[in-house]
């Protein structure tokens, strides 16, 4: 079987290709993209709310957020139902078209609407991409996998702030949307050209109430996260979305683990090696997009330079995870996943706690190199963990799966900067504008610190839980 899957070969335009890597090649464009929008969207909200006149300007921004909450879910039962290829390729239409309709919006209420389509598509697009990209490679070579994923993951987040800036100052913000619609229009025609359709057997009948009970238990929570820090914890309309989105998700693990066909299945969670590996992933993410979102702040509000250029002093992190993310698929077989997981993680939180340091004069190629060193550890250990999440989960279980981990990945983001906002909310008048200066440096020192803790909690949690035999298949063995 695995040889099959290893020389399957597939002839496009007179060349031919190994299938997998062509596989390989359409998920890395069409989820850099999705990725990319979240972060090249922020640049323009300014612009955005001065152009359409409203102070609404931030559901552009939630209001994506949790179409993707609501739609991550239905994402595994969906694929296997109708298949892959049809799947991704639906997921795909509704991202692009959604994209250029928001550029073609002429208020803030079209801007949302065409926003949220976009966002049903874009939240569907990774874990679909991802149970599609998982099958394509055998167990033996997922390691390879990993350092694929690591690509859009990480290098997209970086390039956000930079694209963005410069489109909105020299083409304007409509660009923002646009430049999606050519490159997502040649990845939707070699996935017509190349993929090939897969479909579970087990997928089973519509799961109706865990659908509502985790697109509205997501949807309200994240509101709430997101409202939260804006707001004040104890306004009426967060602690009524946080109670009853909680309420509605405890509803949702208790149905889930007793159906038969459930949307999530969360008994995927007894397999060691997938629980351990989302734990320490998602405890290193809230960490990772955390610090991503307290370093702009500081960049931008407290040191007074562009978005742009905030983007170019952060982006070095990018090439660090590039360099140590290939340098981990090449040792990972003789060094295992745990000590390199433990060693990046460990090395990352290292250097995190000397941001500690930041100060009004600090120099910007001292932060340019601690975000280099930065991305050099967690690459280190990144690539390695998604590995080890998918290393024993079996093709028919991949879509759900995904669907798992996108799920939690897109919570644990939400939750690390909800902490940041709160944290730097608690020191500033708003999130990132401060009323005295000292005052404000304090509250950015103390989200740095609270990103360190969270990822020497991963660490600690990469040593004591994350056991290379959970990973054998991907360690041949």
């Amino acid at each position: 079987m695995t040889e099959t899957l290893v020389r399957d070969e597939v002839t496009v335009l007179g060349r031919t290709f190994e299938y997998k890597w062509l596989v390989a090649t359409i998920y890395v464009g069409a989820v850099f993209l999705d990725i990319l929008d979240i972060t090249i969207v922020n640049v323009a909200l300014p612009q955005l709310g001065k152009q359409l006149n409203s102070d609404a300007v931030e559901w552009v921004v939630v209001g994506y957020t949790l179409a993707l909450a609501a739609s991550i879910p239905l994402a595994g039962w969906w694929s296997d139902k109708v298949g892959t290829k049809k799947a991704f390729l639906v997921s795909l239409a509704l991202f692009t078209l959604g994209s250029l309709a928001c550029g073609f919006a002429n208020s803030m209420g079209m801007l949302i609407a065409f926003r949220v389509f976009q966002g049903v598509g874009g939240g569907m697009l990774t874990p679909v991409g991802l149970s599609m990209l998982y099958r394509a490679f055998p167990p033996a070579e997922r390691i390879r996998v990993a350092v694929v994923i690591t690509v859009p993951t990480l290098l997209a987040p970086a390039l956000g702030p930079i694209l963005g800036g410069l489109l909105v100052t020299h083409v304007g913000w409509r660009w923002i949307f646009w430049v999606n619609f050519p490159i997502c229009t040649v990845v939707f025609i070699a996935a017509v050209a190349v993929l090939r359709e897969h479909r579970e057997s087990s997928a089973g009948r519509f799961d109706l109430p865990g659908f509502i009970l985790s697109g509205g238990g997501l949807a309200l929570s994240l509101y709430a996260l997101s409202e939260g820090p804006r707001s004040g914890w104890t306004a009426t309309p967060t602690l009524l979305a946080g109670t009853i989105g909680v309420l509605m998700l405890i509803a949702f693990v208790y149905t889930e683990l007793r159906v038969e066909h459930p949307m999530l299945d969360l008994r995927l969670l007894k397999n060691r090696g997938f629980r351990s590996a989302n734990i320490v992933m998602n405890v290193s993410m809230a960490s990772f997009f955390g610090l991503l979102f307290v370093l702009p702040l500081y960049l931008q509000n407290y040191r007074g330079i562009s978005a742009q250029a905030s983007g170019l002093i952060t982006f070095p992190q990018a090439l660090g995870v590039m360099i140590t993310s290939q340098i981990a698929g090449r040792i990972y077989r003789r060094v295992g996943p745990r000590k390199l997981i433990t060693v990046g993680f460990g090395a990352a939180a290292v250097v995190i706690l000397a941001f500690v340091t930041i100060g009004p004069n600090t120099s910007f190629w001292e932060i340019r190199g601690l975000m280099f060193a930065r991305g050099l550890s967690m690459g280190l250990a990144f690539t390695p963990i998604q590995a080890v999440a998918y290393s024993s989960i079996s093709p028919s279980d991949m879509g759900r799966a995904s669907s798992i981990f996108s799920t939690l990945r897109q919570v644990s983001i939400s939750v690390g900067v909800a902490v940041m906002s709160t944290l730097l909310a608690a020191f500033t008048n708003l999130v990132g504008k401060p009323v005295d200066p000292e005052r404000a440096l304090h509250g950015y020192r103390v989200s740095i610190l609270v990103s360190t803790v969270l990822l020497v909690i991963a660490t600690s949690c990469a040593w004591w839980m994350v056991k290379d035999e959970d990973a054998a298949a991907t360690l041949g063995k």
